[in-house]
């Protein structure tokens, strides 16, 4: 077996130590050949499930392993279905391929580079929209000139309803011809134009973009970041490719005087703990290595076997020195957030806020303040891999209560339709940091764009779990 950290903020690599030395025995057990039945994986679900799941004492006494090993996992996680209790168990997933899990923690998937949130277009609830949010640079979207901003309303050439549109955005070709519509005064229109585009496996950069102003006096830094990724995911295993690019960019910011930063969370569902310490540790104020990030209370099993064998501090990850770090030249940071901000992207919030203060501008996060690892059968006989929680997470003050989310210090609603670029200084969310930073508004702030109808859903509930991400690489292999 090989466990893999996941809650928002980690990368995860780890292989059989001491207290997983149970489960390691239980796959060797297993001859790596033939098909497996339902009960044969749902039994090594069960096994892992009653070591790492941080509600290990409220798994059920006699769950039902002729299921489906999907409805089976589901079956044993605390309380879901109960959304009176915020911190049941929204998060745990499991998937078919352990690969394709393994990949897409690591930013790789086959997509088309297009992330999109979707609406009702019309108060009958019936036409659907797909509002893009961004597009990957150097993906199929982006090279067939597919842009933030855009409005989807047909997928060869059938219109959007709200009885098709998973069927047509996510359907078995990878080949798609959107129809577009434009809104004027309110209204959508179809406009008859139309691109194709063909999803190929592609790599995603996290660091959608990066640049600097100088206004009212203040040199502000500026960095979208939408997943933690360290790096490249290639044969198996990620590099630091990324973490590399954010040191690079927090080195320009503090060759260039930066002395505000703005730090766009708005899709970021998380990723690598890993990751998020290192950015953590790029933008905090008088920290060190000496300085505690954050701290996790696993479950008795998992907390008796590592103070036996890995002894006090194995759950405690401190800050990383940084040569690049900003701290000395900021007294706060901005941070952009959404309903899709989860898991690593509120770690750096809470793990940042007892050195120095965090302005949330935006709306309510999504509130995952506990993590989890991957496992999966290093076999290879049994294909699946699970992502349970396994942690819940603290800042260095003891903070750990947020699983409602954290309510934005500004509340700005990113409009539905006709986004402007990332960057302009005009979009709403930059514009009101920048406002809060210099006290000069760089555009006149509107009511609330939103429209009427709900958010029927996102693209992005299928990244890499859709916000079930809190990664943790560096536990159980000792490294801190």
């Amino acid at each position: 077996m090989r466990t893999f950290f996941d809650w928002s903020p980690v990368l995860l690599l780890v292989v059989c130590n001491a207290f997983l030395m149970t489960s390691c025995k239980k796959d060797t057990d297993v001859t790596p050949s033939g098909p497996t039945s339902n009960g044969e994986v749902n039994n090594w679900v069960l096994d892992n499930m009653k070591t790492y799941y941080f509600w290990n004492d409220k798994l059920p006494a006699n769950p039902d392993t002729s299921l489906t090993s999907d409805n089976f996992f589901l079956s044993l996680l605390y309380d879901r279905n109960n959304t009176a209790n915020v911190d049941r168990d929204r998060f745990s997933w499991i998937q078919a391929s352990a690969d394709d899990l393994k990949a897409s923690l690591s930013g790789q998937s086959k997509t088309t580079g297009i992330e999109y949130n979707l609406y009702y277009r019309d108060q009958a609830k019936t036409g659907v929209v797909a509002s893009i949010i961004y597009v990957l640079p150097g993906s199929p979207g982006a090279k067939a000139g597919i842009k933030r901003g855009d409005i989807i309303s047909k997928v060869n050439g059938e219109s959007l309803t709200g009885a098709n549109y998973q069927t047509l955005l996510s359907g078995s070709t990878d080949t798609y011809t959107y129809g577009f519509a434009t809104i004027t005064n309110g209204t959508l229109t179809d406009n008859g134009q139309t691109k194709q585009v063909t999803a190929v496996v592609f790599q995603e950069d996290p660091v959608l973009l990066d640049t600097t102003y100088t206004i009212g006096g203040k040199t502000i830094g500026y960095v979208i970041y939408n997943q933690f990724i360290p790096g490249v995911y290639k044969d198996g295993s990620t590099d630091k490719t990324y973490d590399l690019k954010l040191d690079n960019i927090f080195g320009k910011f503090k060759q260039k005087g930066v002395n505000e930063l703005v730090l766009d969370l708005r899709y970021n569902r998380g990723g690598y703990v890993s990751s998020s310490t290192n950015l953590a540790s790029l933008i905090g104020k008088n920290i060190d290595a000496s300085k505690v990030y954050y701290t996790q209370k696993w479950n008795s099993t998992v907390t008796a076997a590592n103070n036996k064998s890995r002894g006090a501090g194995w759950d405690t990850q401190n800050f990383l020195t940084k040569p690049t770090n900003i701290g000395a030249n900021i007294n706060r940071v901005f941070v952009l957030t959404t309903g899709s901000t989860a898991s690593a992207s509120e770690l750096v919030i809470n793990g940042l806020r007892p050195f120095m203060t965090v302005t949330t501008i935006g709306t309510t996060t999504v509130g995952k303040n506990v993590g989890s690892i991957t496992i999966y059968d290093e076999t290879g006989r049994i294909k699946w891999g699970i992502q349970p929680i396994t942690f819940k997470s603290a800042n260095a003050l003891g903070f750990t209560d947020y699983a409602g989310g954290f309510t934005p210090s500004v509340e700005v609603k990113e409009p539905s339709y006709g986004m402007k670029p990332f960057g302009d200084v005009t979009e709403p969310m930059l514009s009101e940091a920048i406002f809060q930073i210099s006290g000069t508004r760089m555009a006149r702030r509107a009511a609330s764009t939103e429209v009427p109808q709900p958010i029927l859903g996102s693209s992005l509930d299928h990244k890499a779990g859709g916000g079930n991400m809190f990664s943790n690489d560096n536990l159980l292999n000792g490294q801190h």
